[in-house]
């Protein structure tokens, strides 16, 4: 009898207990799956009070995840902390990185394939739903890295107002490099001493020498680097007559010599001491709104053919997160870049609509009717190019960087230039062949 009245107290003991089990499991249940998610503030305007509104309004639709963007700086700077995380164990759930980033993030094995995260047939629709362009370095082996979002191309703004006094059409850009060396020529201005006051033309060479390098590569039929990331073509005769272009447009005094900044590329247009500029579409509402005068938006002047690179960001979700944090970035991400909401993104801050459904929006077909510029990007995309990416990625692009600013600082020649830098590129790149 006793040993029946112990067991019956020790199974209500355990039942007790498992109750108490149970309720902490559905407390733990309850708990909102946390999605920190690295975001590089790295172009002007109030892109931050966008992104808090999106993590804001998904979680209004999704009480189970809490999104916390966390602004990391420059994409340089983001890139690295979303790399130190990753190898101390506590990566981001999410990130957007560059595109350009996808082989160094394989390499390190930090980030997923969406593909295993897509099981349904709309989830695999909408993978399918972003321009081609845009997936050219979003997709590599077979497989989704990357999901296109802050994405842009290269392209051409220039003064209506200094047009007109040069006695240019107003209306019309350089279409071609022979047209844009001898416009240059003409909004080119000096002062009395013979200082240039305004230059006809300025392409940056901070920041992102390389990605803007394309814009004169791509028009004159030479791409950088195969679609594997493992061979650059540095010193093509093509590669090295655009160098030659850039510099040549320094040496005829209608460009900026040396190296120009990125960063302070559209304030000088804004302040008329550049006429013609080339920088992203992502700049296009910052313009919009600083320049104090008409503007024309158009594509990268061509010569053999017409064309710029691709450029931007990505989503990327990291390997050491939960399968739970990883099911949650899956959907913030394809909630995020859902038609109406990549419109208002492209909107508000200039980038391309990432999808042809983005732009069927009345969102935007009602804006593209307002303000043409904004479709000149998605224009161009047909003769886009994937931006400059290889394996080893920051070390390769700092080659062809420096020899960029050697040929444009005059240290070196543009062949000289090129042969250093694929040399270099060669040796970084020998183990990945």
């Amino acid at each position: 009898m006793q040993r029946k009245t112990f067991l019956r107290a020790a199974f209500w003991q355990l039942a007790a207990a498992g109750g108490l089990l149970a309720s902490a499991s559905a407390v733990q249940a309850q708990a909102p799956v946390d999605l920190q998610f690295y975001y590089p503030v790295a172009v002007g305007g109030p892109i931050a009070k966008t992104i808090d509104g999106f993590a804001e309004g998904f979680m209004k639709e999704n009480p189970g995840i809490k999104v916390t963007p966390i602004y990391a700086g420059t994409y340089q700077e983001t890139i690295v902390k979303a790399l130190t995380a990753h190898k101390s164990g506590t990566p981001p759930v999410t990130s957007v990185l560059l595109s350009t980033d996808m082989f160094t993030l394989i390499d390190e094995d930090a980030i997923v394939p969406f593909d295993s995260l897509a099981k349904t047939a709309e989830d695999k629709a909408w993978m399918g739903s972003f321009y081609k362009a845009f997936m050219a370095n979003s997709q590599t082996g077979g497989k989704t890295w990357g999901i296109p979002f802050q994405r842009s191309t290269v392209v051409m703004y220039w003064n209506k107002e200094a047009f007109k006094e040069a006695g240019l059409d107003p209306e019309k850009g350089p279409a071609n490099w022979a047209e844009l060396k001898s416009m240059a020529a003409k909004l080119t201005k000096k002062d009395a001493s013979g200082k240039v006051t305004q230059w006809g033309v300025q392409i940056p060479s901070s920041g992102f020498p390389y990605w803007l390098f394309q814009t004169l590569t791509t028009p004159n039929g030479a791409i950088l680097a195969n679609e594997a990331g493992t061979k650059v073509t540095f010193d093509d005769p093509k590669v090295v007559e655009a160098l030659q272009y850039w510099v040549d447009l320094g040496k005829a005094g209608v460009h900026p010599p040396g190296v120009v900044e990125w960063g302070t590329t559209p304030k000088d247009f804004f302040e008329k001491k550049a006429a013609i500029i080339f920088t992203t579409t992502g700049n296009l509402t910052n313009i919009r709104k600083s320049a104090g005068f008409p503007f024309g938006v158009g594509m990268i002047p061509g010569n053999t053919r017409k064309g710029s690179p691709t450029g931007g960001g990505n989503f990327y979700i990291f390997k050491k997160s939960s399968p739970a944090q990883q099911e949650a970035a899956f959907k913030f991400v394809k909630w995020v870049t859902q038609p109406e909401r990549a419109a208002t993104w492209s909107m508000e801050t200039g980038y391309v609509g990432v999808s042809e459904a983005a732009y069927a929006t009345e969102t935007l077909k009602k804006y593209g009717q307002e303000f043409p510029p904004a479709l000149v990007a998605r224009d161009q995309l047909p003769v886009s190019v994937a931006e400059f990416s290889t394996h080893d990625n920051q070390r390769v692009t700092k080659a062809l960087n420096d020899g960029l600013q050697a040929a444009l600082t005059g240290s070196k020649t543009p062949a000289q230039a090129m042969k250093d830098a694929q040399a270099e590129a060669d040796r970084i790149l020998r183990s990945y062949k």
